[in-house]
């Protein structure tokens, strides 16, 4: 039986004695490579997918008073193989710490059966922007199978449990779910003092949450309109409400 690679990469973040916040660790792992740069860590794919029967994780700690920003050097595809692939982060952001993490999106590639979880534990004054992008196949192809879910616990509460399942081509196909939609994402923003007035307009929702936190999610018909309609969301939860360009 062929089996996928399995890879399991790390960062830390540390708030040293002058308040500065440095990298404690920093581990790559086959095709997750982690680079640092002056303003954020970023994940750069040395190998092409995940393909299918990949076991991939990455674990992010961000300790007591330090801030960290996680970005990716470009999309991810999740390529088809033998079986499911898997990406798994999991998250711990310490008293007063920051985490903002926005990689660029994953696209599901036609054939691909793909499933990501991400796991994040907050202590009750930390803060998190958390953003996720989900491109439905490449242009001109079907997408793929895609399963997502997005746990969250602020001092050992639930804040959010948030799962997307397109991993029934019925599902896929129906227009009941996402509409004619191919671009499908999310924000969430928690910490303290973070809240917003509820909002619903076209492609774009604004729901606060009890914990705090306010959650937007969006829909397009492709990646630059998704990005407009997420930073709409994010501007309005945060007060700054705009017009955005039409798409």
């Amino acid at each position: 039986m062929t089996r996928g690679y399995s890879a399991r990469a790390g960062v830390t973040a540390e708030c040293d004695a002058s308040g500065r916040t440095r990298l404690t660790r920093l581990r790559s792992d086959g095709p997750l490579a982690l680079r640092e740069t002056p303003d954020a860590v970023y994940l750069v794919g040395a190998a092409a997918g995940p393909l299918g029967g990949d076991e991939l994780a990455l674990d992010v700690e961000v300790g007591p008073g330090a801030r960290l920003a996680v970005r990716s050097a470009a999309s991810t595809a999740a390529l088809p193989g033998d079986g499911e692939s898997r990406f798994v982060v999991r998250a711990t952001v310490g008293a007063g710490g920051r985490l903002d993490f926005a990689p660029e999106p994953t696209v599901t590639v036609v054939g691909s059966r793909h499933r990501a979880l991400a796991v994040v534990d907050l202590a009750g004054d930390a803060t998190l922007r958390w953003r996720e992008e989900l491109i439905l196949g490449r242009y001109g192809e079907r997408p793929g199978a895609h399963t997502s879910r997005f746990d969250v616990t602020v001092d050992g509460v639930p804040l959010l449990r948030h799962e997307l399942g397109l991993d029934d081509p019925v599902v896929r196909a129906s227009g009941a779910v996402l509409g004619t939609a191919t671009a499908v994402g999310a924000v969430l923003l928690a910490g303290p003092g973070v809240a917003a007035e509820p909002y619903a307009g076209e492609g774009l929702a604004v729901l606060p949450l009890t914990g705090p936190g306010v959650l937007v999610t969006a829909l397009a018909g492709d990646s630059a309109a998704l990005r407009r309609r997420l930073a709409e969301g994010e501007a309005r939860a945060k007060g700054r409400a705009r017009t955005s360009p039409p798409g």
